[in-house]
């Protein structure tokens, strides 16, 4: 009796060429001849629930990107914010109670309300300002990439940047002895209905040293031009800029003029910490009790404007990752540049 087996129909297997090359196109064609078999309906089906899915997989990512960059930026603002203002407070108390005590005549008494207190403010000032020197170019650091860079909607990190773009330092600020009382150096944001229509003039840095006109910002400034640009000396070097939308270049301002308070008031230092004294320099920092209360002001300014561009730049963070709208969900549609729909981007790394 013959095999049944010998009038079975060939598998795709047997007839499957046996070199490697011939198979792979093989395989190639007989997955085609699969699709043409398919309906257009289970086609389309098929692509539209792909497409979806990888948009409900695109925002899960996107809500969790959101959420990463809120937490960053919100405990770099609470670390940079209360270093600075604990130790601007400290400052300006020490200073105050130095100045009452000096005048009262009662410096000398350690029994003194003001001498007392400033007794105890002084090492836990000394310790915090060690801690801050120490920490100040990390906390600079963080202030660039959980503030700056999260905020910025067109900043793509697959597009090529330089490693160190941004001059700025505390070394160019001390070289180019940045003036903190000068009212021009102070933060300023310019204002978002500021006219475009008005022709100005646009000075080059290299030639911005050389004129005898040095601009700030005014109610006239448009948001994208809030900077200054600090001199080194006459005509020496280029002028540097300093952007007030940046959060690093408040950190990095902030933290000089402190460090110059903490250098004028030593003779205070030196007298709540109960070291050696100085009467001539103690003497001339309580007559200049205006103008240094001034500079403690401006800086305690400094603070608060720091605490806006943080503020103000978190809640850009939040737009930049808020719910798309309809557009978004619509093929090809969603990738025109204007309309957003990519807070994460996806293109491929470049050096």
């Amino acid at each position: 009796m013959p095999n049944d087996d010998t009038h079975k129909p060939p598998g795709a297997d047997d007839i499957a060429p046996k070199s490697a090359p011939l198979r792979w196109l093989w395989k190639f064609n007989h997955g085609l001849d699969i699709v043409k078999g398919l309906s257009m309906v289970t086609v389309a089906s098929s692509l539209v629930v792909g497409y979806f899915q990888y948009l409900n997989a695109y925002q899960e990512k996107v809500g969790s990107q959101a959420k990463e960059d809120m937490a960053a930026a919100t405990a770099t603002y609470t670390e940079i914010s209360g270093a600075f203002a604990e130790m601007q407070a400290l400052q300006q108390t020490l200073y105050s109670d130095f100045t009452r005590a000096v005048r009262g005549k009662f410096d000398a008494s350690d029994k003194a309300l003001d001498t007392k207190n400033a007794q105890a403010i002084s090492e836990r000032y000394e310790k915090a300002r060690i801690a801050l020197r120490e920490n100040i170019d990390v906390l600079t650091r963080k202030a660039e990439v959980y503030i700056d860079w999260a905020s910025n909607t067109y900043r793509d990190p697959a597009e090529k940047h330089n490693v160190g773009d941004d001059p700025l330092s505390r070394q160019v600020l001390r070289d180019y002895a940045f003036d903190c009382s000068d009212k021009y150096n102070f933060p300023a944001f310019g204002n978002v209905h500021a006219e475009d229509d008005t022709p100005t003039k646009e000075v080059a840095d290299d030639e911005y040293c050389a004129i005898a006109e040095k601009r700030g910002v005014d109610d006239r400034t448009k948001p994208k031009d809030a900077f200054v640009r600090i001199c080194a000396g006459p005509q020496d070097r280029a002028a540097k800029r300093i952007y007030w939308y940046s959060a690093k270049h408040h950190v990095l301002t902030m933290h000089y003029c402190f460090e110059a308070a903490h250098d004028r008031l030593a003779a205070a230092r030196q007298w709540a910490s109960r070291s050696d004294r100085d009467i001539a320099k103690e003497k001339e920092i309580v007559e200049r009790e205006k103008e240094i209360n001034a500079q403690l002001d401006d800086l305690a300014g400094r603070v608060g404007a720091f605490s806006s561009l943080a503020l103000h730049q978190m809640e850009r963070i939040r737009v930049k990752y808020r719910p798309v709208g309809f557009l978004c969900s619509v093929p090809l549609v969603r990738n025109i540049p204007n309309i957003n729909c990519f807070p994460i981007r996806t293109a491929s790394l470049t050096h």
